[in-house]
């Protein structure tokens, strides 16, 4: 896979002439190539082990391209580094999405209907990735935490609210799911997330409703729902439930998002006891993003609380992260941030990280 994937990525990206018999084809007009990658340098220490090393945390090449007006496709090969096996330390390619999207007209409220079928976007992750753009500093929450990941194979139905924002918001404040009263996800899916081997016959239902309740009043103001409900990932099947409320504020200036969660297992079916039942699990989340000098230099800081044993006397882990950032261009940025995680107190952190990361994106 690595072997036939990586040499035609660089020929794209780097061979000028086909890059312009793509720029003189009427189907370059349709079809796009971009980029996302993040690098980085840790020093620290996690799990009583020192930890100093440049690493390259994730590398995303998109693919899109247009075939009708109605249908569209999206490829996305992700690298990252082996972490197991023979292959520990190479770096490794895989596929993050591979679907179709197919666009439906307008309907009632129902604002830029469209279905991903494949490989596809999970209703929750790049919504929340669209508040907080700092997948730079590592993953959202509830990914971290292992409860679901970004991508599955399966089928995604999306749709905005009651139209869009105006061109102001859009421009200032964020162009990403702009419905003037919201927006919404549903789908079902194998379960197991875009890296996992389907190991049970059992389909994953998954929502999110979003609401904007005074789009003209306070425009930033959202709230959210994202529920869940299947088996984990496991030939045994355990049960897996997840409900999550959030509510976010944005402004050119200043974003604020807080987050509740609980529910039983996980995506992989691992967050059983010993008798393979799902634990329950809850916990917390608070971001803050000040826009200082906007819109070059923002500070940033995210508070976590995560107990996947709330009947039982383990306290749960607790996690700081603040940071300050320097926006180059779009979402290209930079990132100087402090890390630390710890069951019992800050003082006696099981981890603490320094880390310089770098977003690279086109």
């Amino acid at each position: 896979m690595r072997a036939l994937w990586l040499p035609l990525l660089v020929a794209l990206m780097f061979d000028p002439q086909l890059c312009r018999a793509q720029s003189t084809s009427s189907e370059a007009a349709r079809t796009t190539i971009g980029g996302q990658w993040f690098l980085s340098y840790r020093v620290g220490e996690t799990g009583g082990e020192g930890l100093s090393g440049f690493t390259v945390d994730r590398g995303y090449i998109v693919i899109r391209h247009r075939l009708t007006e109605h249908l569209s496709g999206r490829i996305t090969p992700d690298v990252s580094v082996d972490r197991e096996g023979d292959g520990e330390g190479d770096l490794e390619m895989r596929l993050k999405y591979a679907y179709v999207d197919y666009a439906f007209a307008d309907l009632g409220f129902f604002t830029d209907p469209h279905v991903e079928f494949g490989l596809v976007h999970r209703p929750w992750l790049d919504y929340e990735e669209h508040l907080a753009y700092y997948r730079v500093q590592g993953t959202m929450f509830l990914e971290r935490n292992d409860i679901f990941n970004s991508g599955d194979y399966g089928a995604t139905l999306f749709a905005l609210l009651g139209g869009e924002m105006d061109d102001e918001y859009r421009e200032r404040v964020n162009p990403q799911y702009p419905g003037r009263y919201g927006s919404f996800a549903v789908g079902l899916y194998n379960g197991g997330g875009y890296h996992g081997i389907e190991r049970n016959k059992n389909k994953t239902l998954e929502g999110r409703l979003t609401l904007r309740p005074l789009p003209d009043v306070m425009p930033g103001l959202q709230f959210s729902y994202q529920g869940v409900y299947g088996r984990g990932n496991q030939v045994d099947t355990p049960d897996w439930t997840v409900s999550l409320l959030f509510a976010s504020w944005e402004s050119e200036h200043l974003v604020l998002t807080g987050q509740r969660y609980w529910g039983n297992g996980n995506f992989k079916g691992t967050a059983v006891d010993s008798a393979g039942k799902a634990l329950p699990q809850d916990g917390f989340s608070l971001f803050t993003e000040l826009r200082l000098g906007y819109p070059h230099l923002s500070l940033i800081a995210r508070y976590d609380f995560f107990d996947e044993y709330p009947d039982g006397d383990g306290g749960g882990s607790k996690r700081l992260i603040v940071g300050v950032a320097y926006h180059i261009e779009g979402h290209s940025k930079l990132l100087l941030d402090y890390d630390v995680e710890s069951r019992d107190g800050f003082e006696t952190a099981e981890s603490r990280l320094l880390k310089f990361g770098v977003e690279f994106n086109f």
